[in-house]
């Protein structure tokens, strides 16, 4: 339950927050720290809320001490865990980069998820969102159900490529396996906070950070 709301959700659309040691309150992104924790909805909207409405230390029942941006720490663990989990899938071979690479891949879609660095020229992202689409569109023709390859557009080519060691990585995609679905269900997270609603919001988070306006794929 989320403490701000009071609504019932899904672990994978909250957040957990505990104590450290030391009283001051930190955000446990993998829900696995011991001790009473405080859940919220995973959204930087929320967390910020909850920190102006006092909800941390009314649902642990104690003095609570708060870092100065606890919304941005949050972000940035979330972002840490995700670039995390792509190093692990380049490791495992499960990661791959170069537009022209990463095309045969959506070609033959032989990938489970497709990341554009945010700095992308408009030309390039077209050029891989257009036969991502197409492959969506193929999968229901063909009346295959649950086919989905979501296109991550969360961080900047230098920060892709500082994490992974590599220089201009601008288009990549993860191929199966289980480090690269691991990376895909970081980087669903990370979409979840940062999401912006829009007008015409479907409730559907998009990669880059907005809600799906109605009829896109």
């Amino acid at each position: 339950m989320c403490a701000l709301t009071r609504a019932e959700k899904p672990v994978a659309e909250l957040i957990r927050f505990v104590l450290g040691p030391d009283g001051v309150l930190v955000p446990d992104t993998e829900a696995k720290a011991e001790g009473r924790g405080v859940w919220i909805s995973l959204s930087r909207d929320a967390v910020a809320e909850a920190v102006k409405k006092k909800v941390f230390a009314r649902s642990l029942k104690t003095e609570v001490v708060l870092p100065e941006d606890l919304a941005g720490l949050t972000e940035l663990r979330l972002v840490q865990r995700y670039l995390g989990a792509l190093s692990m899938a380049r490791k495992a071979g499960q990661f791959i980069s170069g537009a022209m690479k990463v095309r045969g891949l959506l070609d033959t879609g032989k990938l489970i998820a497709l990341i554009t660095a945010s700095d992308a020229s408009a030309d390039g992202r077209s050029k891989m969102v257009g036969p991502l689409k197409a492959l969506h569109h193929a999968a229901r023709e063909e009346g295959i159900s649950g086919f989905e390859v979501p296109h991550f557009e969360l961080l900047s080519s230098e920060q892709l490529g500082l994490a992974l060691g590599l220089e201009n990585v601008i288009h990549a995609a993860l191929t199966r396996g289980a480090a690269a679905q691991a990376a895909v269900e970081k980087a669903r997270r990370l979409a979840l906070y940062t999401a912006k609603p829009t007008d015409e919001g479907t409730g559907r988070h998009a990669v880059d950070g907005d809600l799906l306006p109605n009829g896109q794929v």
